[in-house]
């Protein structure tokens, strides 16, 4: 029976203001960070692109979509370092003439647009989610095609982005690219293998080899417009479908196609929208900071779900993991989420309610804060393993939409049983005080200097406690470095780190997605040990 979830936070106490704090810090230092994705190139690249007539990547975008709509931007921090995020891409979901579209906007003002790994790795995780949510694509491109310093590390992967454009073809999700400025080398084959081409007159410049290129190899001496211009692409070569006279028309014409694409999988909607009974700003409060500090999943919930509303399966039994049913925006979804380690009565429960949300075709989120799977002699013979394996059996062969959140703790086989990456939920956002890796700093450290003690004991050496202090005082350092949210996202382990606040609106944009057609479950499982 879906009940309403009471809270029991006290918002006064010592406890939820000195944490709320803390998130707040936290959340601040994210907002620092995202501001380095938003750079679009030196001020006098910006001033000349101005001068030409031509936008920047993101007010592109902006142009393109429906006034007033949402825009979901998806892994702005990738390849995060000190001085730049999210390579030279901008990408994101968007509603275009009513429809919901992958949007991907080469910022031309920095680096003329070249593609280094972060943003070829990024452009991937793009069209891998178009693809796994059926959304139509559309590029807006000016770019100068590969990094040429990084040659070495996108060569062999950058065509995989080609055939990406002509396999979601195959599928009946068309590629809109439109061609602003130059398109050079691979990024000529970006509109060239796209099912839709629109080239803005004296703008865009296409060609396998530029003018240079050209020179050296065949000896022609021939300039940009003859070479690769938009006039003659739409003219002679038909490698252009429309001449837009300037960028407004461009993204005109673009629309207008959106307009004219069958939308056979609206999204829809199985309830009203209700409000959660409590502000999204208390997450702050109620999320721990420190990770190994524990905190209420239910607590979350409430704050997510539509009326604060929760519908728990097996409330009494395998209390460490909570599941159950609600809606979000909305959108019925089922919800697996920790509240401590992961016990044999907790993984089986969690593998039958997985079972349950394929049979009934229900979305899956998972709220993840766990440090793994309870060891130890006693839950070695009660079959911890085989228990643990169903629960990453159910996770792995379940068909329904997953969208996973990493809210605290993410180590070890725990990320995998509550759908880490490896087990490609269709979208994986992390808060900023979230850690993932093998199992926490202390615990890796600590197993370290075990097993270099017992190997400096068996060879009958002295082991060197100063030095094994230095030594493990540094392995935490790094391992601290290498599982925080700032290292995962650069890594593109996640989808964004998000402000927790704004948890809800993700989850119902991505709910929104992922219900195009509605869901579809083949109820097939491998063996599960019993």
């Amino acid at each position: 029976m879906t009940t309403v979830i009471r809270s029991q936070v006290n918002t006064l106490s010592e406890n939820y203001r000195s944490n709320y704090a803390a998130m707040q810090q936290l959340v601040e230092e994210l907002e620092q960070k995202y501001r380095l994705s938003l750079f679009q190139g030196r001020d006098k690249h910006l001033e000349k692109a101005k001068a030409e007539g031509k936008f920047t990547a993101r007010e592109r975008i902006e142009l393109l979509l429906d006034r007033d709509a949402p825009f979901m931007e998806l892994l702005p921090l990738a390849g995060l370092s000190s001085k730049a995020a999210g390579g030279t891409t901008v990408g994101g979901i968007g509603l275009v003439s009513g429809k919901l579209a992958m949007i991907i906007s080469n910022v031309g003002t920095n680096k003329g647009g070249a593609v280094d790994l972060p943003t070829l790795q990024k452009s991937l995780r793009l069209g891998e989610i178009a693809q796994e949510n059926r959304l139509p694509m559309i590029n807006l491109v000016e770019s100068a095609g590969a990094d040429l310093p990084e040659q070495a590390k996108i060569f062999n992967y950058g065509g995989a982005s080609f055939r990406g454009i002509t396999r979601r073809s195959r599928m009946n999700l068309p590629t809109i690219s439109v061609v602003f400025g130059n398109s050079t080398a691979g990024g000529a084959y970006v509109p060239g293998m796209s099912d839709y081409a629109i080239f803005v007159r004296d703008k865009a410049k296409v060609f396998l080899a530029g003018p240079p290129l050209v020179k050296m190899a065949t000896n022609e001496v021939v300039d940009d417009e003859s070479l690769g211009g938009a006039s003659m692409h739409s003219r002679l070569s038909g490698v252009s479908d429309y001449l837009a006279e300037d960028e407004y028309d461009a993204i005109r014409i673009a629309r207008e196609i959106m307009s004219l694409i069958p939308d056979t999988d609206s999204p829809f909607r199985s309830q009203a929208v209700e409000e959660p009974l409590y502000p999204a700003d208390e997450l702050l409060g109620i999320v721990s900071a420190e990770v190994k500090k524990p905190f209420d999943m239910r607590e979350v919930i409430a704050r997510l779900a539509d009326g604060s509303r929760f519908s728990e399966f097996k409330p009494e039994w395998g209390s460490t993991l909570i599941t159950g049913w609600a809606h979000i925006h909305g959108y019925p979804v089922g919800i697996l989420a920790n509240n401590g380690v992961l016990f044999s009565e907790s993984a089986n429960k969690g593998a039958h309610f997985i079972q349950l949300c394929n049979r009934n075709k229900t979305p899956i989120l998972f709220l993840q804060n766990i440090t793994g799977f309870m060891v130890g002699r006693a839950y070695e013979e009660g079959g911890i393993i085989k228990n643990g394996a169903k629960l990453i059996n159910a996770v792995s062969n379940s068909d329904v939409p997953a969208l996973t959140v990493m809210m605290g703790a993410s180590y070890g086989a725990g990320n995998y049983a509550m759908c880490g990456r490896a087990y490609e939920p269709r979208f994986l956002f992390a808060y900023p005080n979230s850690r993932i890796a093998v199992m926490g700093p202390e615990q890796l450290s600590g197993v370290m200097e075990i097993i270099q003690r017992q190997a400096v004991e068996k060879a009958g050496g002295q082991y060197d406690e100063q030095q094994a202090a230095m030594f493990r005082q540094a392995l935490m350092g790094e391992i601290e470095k290498q599982s925080s949210a700032w290292y995962s996202t650069a890594q593109l382990w996640d989808d964004g780190v998000i402000d927790p606040r704004q948890t809800r609106n993700y989850l119902g944009f991505c709910l929104a997605v992922v219900n195009r057609g509605g869901i579809e479950s083949s109820n097939q499982y491998g063996v599960f040990r019993m």
